[in-house]
């Protein structure tokens, strides 16, 4: 697909691969598909089908976290908009889905592995380990798909690039927003926030549900709760973020899994925002 990056990230943190920790790609077959070349072509799809609007690099998104056959169309309206961008580093936060914890995990490994090839993690995870509220915890991250379907989009929009993978656990928005705002003005970089909206209602409520979560995301009003979206404390914090450094946000798509794939009596909701600097 033209404009999009056909290579696989190189490493960037030089260290021997006998020292390399690999976490191996744990939802592959099952959110999105295993095989390196139906992946790359299922995302160019989505990609392309989503390209043609022009606008600014976003500074930070929020994007759904779901099997691509549901939220994919959603997702790629996103990550479209960063093709050609030169972002060489993206922080992605997001909720534990499996493992209960205080504070906010790192991974133990320091490469994530796709179908499409290795992405390493950024020297700056060393420094973040030491700070107050982070762990470092394999288990965790080990089957927690949040972050790990974001990647192969990432690798189809991106060249080389480097992750700060956060799981966020029971801690403050606050806290969080504290490392968020050590990103968010760093050139090169890029804040991601993965979350789905509403769970398991019928239809048309949860349309009406996931509208009003999109009316407090568009207000950078951090109140949201569980129940409106999975990924509530990472966005609050990143809407914390975002009001005290001017960002704008907008929102890019906003459906459910009754649009795109399956009934319409229990859905699942999916948005995705872009959040950028006032010119």
């Amino acid at each position: 697909m033209q404009g999009i990056y056909s290579g696989n990230p190189c490493p960037i943190l030089h260290l021997e691969k006998t020292m390399q920790k690999i976490r191996p790609a744990a939802c592959a077959g099952s959110f999105y598909p295993g095989n390196r070349l139906e992946l790359k072509a299922s995302l160019d799809a989505f990609l392309e089908n989503a390209a043609g609007e022009a606008a600014p690099f976003p500074k930070a998104m929020i994007v759904p976290h779901a099997g691509y056959a549901y939220s994919g169309e959603v997702a790629a309206r996103a990550y479209a908009r960063l093709i050609g961008s030169g972002y060489r580093r993206v922080v992605l936060l997001g909720p534990a889905h499996r493992h209960r914890f205080r504070g906010i995990a790192l991974p133990v490994a320091s490469i994530f592995e796709t179908p499409l090839g290795p992405i390493p993690l950024d020297p700056v995870c060393r420094g973040l380990a030491s700070l107050p509220n982070f762990l470092g915890s394999e288990e965790a991250h080990r089957m927690e798909h949040a972050i790990e379907v974001q990647l192969p989009f990432l690798q189809r929009v991106l060249e080389e690039f480097s992750i700060v993978p956060l799981l966020v656990g029971n801690v403050s928005p606050a806290a969080v927003s504290d490392i968020i705002d050590r990103f968010i003005r760093e050139p090169g970089t890029l804040v991601l926030a993965s979350s789905d909206l509403s769970h398991f209602h019928a239809y048309d409520e949860a349309r009406v549900l996931d509208a009003a979560t999109a009316e407090s995301i568009m207000a950078l009003d951090p109140v949201l709760e569980q129940e409106q979206a999975c990924g509530a404390m990472p966005v609050n914090a990143l809407l914390l973020s975002a009001k005290r450094h001017g960002l704008r946000p907008r929102l890019i798509d906003i459906r459910n899994s009754g649009d795109t794939c399956g009934s319409r009596e229990r859905v699942v909701g999916y948005a995705s925002f872009s959040f950028g600097f006032a010119p």
